[in-house]
């Protein structure tokens, strides 16, 4: 089930966030109890489910001329437990680099979530809404491409 949704949600005190059943239960993984937070672009976060972090993992295989980028990314990402409520605790060096605050969104983003700081994604996508049937047509041209 690909991951959809924009949840706004509230860092507490110890930076953790809830991460709504609903989207625990579309990882598609039998008692989820960890997922892997590691930062992504635009000074946003990526979390994987175990096997979703997995199957990244293959696909970055091999890329030797992104040998910065990996050592990066992976000595950043890091294993995250869900709790009985459903929270992860994102790492303080994750929340800087993602600039997050009190108030934030989880964005469900087909195989993965991405959190954003909520002032952060505002601005981000009121300056893309415009660009949307535009980047519509691009993504549904590259799919109906002989090569994909």
């Amino acid at each position: 089930m690909p991951l959809t949704g924009t949840y706004l949600r509230t860092l507490d005190d110890k930076r953790r966030i809830a991460v709504p059943k609903r989207l625990r239960d579309d990882f598609g993984e039998q008692d989820l109890k960890e997922l892997f937070v590691a930062p992504g672009t635009d000074h946003s976060l990526v979390i994987y489910s175990a096997t979703g972090f997995e199957a990244l993992a293959s696909k970055l295989a091999g890329k030797s001329s992104q040998q910065n980028y990996l050592r990066l990314f992976y000595s950043s990402a890091e294993r995250a437990d869900v709790d009985s409520q459903g929270r992860i605790r994102i790492p303080d060096r994750l929340a800087d680099h993602a600039q997050l605050t009190r108030d934030a969104y989880l964005l469900g983003v087909q195989d993965h979530l991405e959190l954003w700081d909520k002032a952060t994604w505002d601005t981000f996508s009121s300056k893309l809404a415009s660009e949307f049937d535009q980047l519509a047509q691009a993504a549904f041209q590259q799919m109906s491409s002989p090569q994909n």
